[in-house]
């Protein structure tokens, strides 16, 4: 099958990304193969690219860890079904040739990927199976860290860092389902229009504009009560100064650096928590937990026209280096896609 390969050696550039013949995968017992139509692009893809993120052990190599496309063959242990709901689709179980979307650990640069049953989802109705591949990361990121970590509530103002990115974007949309306020910071005119189509409040241009301050001056003092941060160690202190008391920050990307101080005295004040998340390093276990709660919650407000993927851009397969150069120029707003099988 073709796929996208790292060379090896490689400087980490996007020319790094090539395509090549590989072994097609077999499913395991629990898992099942799908024949991929789409993968989402994202930035752990880059990261893997440049050496800084390897994938758990026993993983694919391969880059990819979101697609679509149709389930091929059943891995020993899942029971096909063709029992189907009022849309049309298998309600329980799943059948060879329904469509899908599911997360992945890697791999989803690829014609197929093998992908354990708990981790796949149903392309919700109204979607189409090509923009599918772009919501299983971001929902289950935003899900995950909005909710099961950080407890976000009605009421409460959360800050999204780089709302105008594909997470960014889910996570305004999710955030307004819940009742919270939303604040926002990006680098352009064009981008905070995108968010306040989407839902956002308060919007922050990080170009001119210090979000502490603007922050503070929305909430009358209080704060964020949660704070979702993909930049990590430049906007550490500034995280915890915006930090309403009782607040929790989410760190869950680096483009900032790995390295900052952390004032302790002023988050024991606040009484605040700091934590760093990896969804890519959950076992198979809590991943599965991660996608029925995203099936449960987020995947109706899709299907009624409450959330929406947002696709900027589509590639085809051989010219994954060219997303990866769009990713990298910080210039989209919402995914970017690569188109693998018609």
């Amino acid at each position: 099958m073709r796929a996208i390969t790292i060379s090896e050696p490689s400087d980490g550039g996007p020319e790094a990304l090539v395509i090549a013949d590989v072994p097609a995968p077999e499913p395991g017992p629990g898992e099942v193969l799908v024949e991929v139509v789409a993968a989402g692009v994202n930035r752990a893809d880059v990261m893997q690219r440049k050496g800084f993120y390897p994938p758990p052990p026993g993983e694919s190599e391969l880059p990819g860890l979101e697609v679509s496309g149709r389930i091929i063959a059943l891995g020993e242990g899942v029971e096909g079904s063709r029992r189907v709901d009022a849309t049309g689709r298998g309600s329980e179980g799943w059948a060879v040739g329904e469509e899908v979307c599911a997360l992945l650990a890697g791999g989803g640069y690829a014609e197929q990927v093998a992908v354990p049953v708990g981790q796949v989802l149903p392309v919700p109705v109204g979607v189409s199976l090509e923009d599918a591949a772009g919501l299983p990361e971001v929902a289950c990121t935003v899900w995950s860290n909005l909710v099961m970590v950080a407890g976000l509530q009605e009421g409460e103002t959360v800050l999204l860092h780089g709302g105008s990115s594909g997470i960014g974007t889910m996570a305004i949309q999710i955030a307004r389902q819940l009742g919270a306020r939303v604040a926002v910071t990006a680098g352009s005119q064009e981008k905070l229009d995108a968010c306040a189509e989407l839902g956002a409040q308060i919007l922050i241009n990080y170009r001119d504009q210090d979000f502490v301050e603007v922050l503070k001056d929305a909430t009358d003092g209080r704060g964020a009560d949660v704070v979702l941060d993909v930049v990590g160690a430049k906007y550490l202190d500034r995280n915890l100064d915006v930090l309403a008391k009782d607040g929790r920050i989410v760190v869950i990307g680096l483009l900032g650096g790995r390295k900052g101080e952390l004032d302790l005295g002023t988050l024991l004040s606040k009484r605040g928590r700091v934590q760093a998340t990896s969804l890519r390093s959950l076992s198979a276990e809590r991943k599965a937990e991660v996608v029925a709660q995203v099936r449960e919650h987020v995947w109706p407000w899709i299907e009624q026209g409450l959330v929406r993927t947002i696709v900027h851009s589509r590639h085809p397969l051989e010219r994954a280096a060219d997303a990866h150069r769009e990713m990298e120029e910080s210039a989209h707003i919402g995914k970017i896609l690569l188109d693998v099988v018609g």
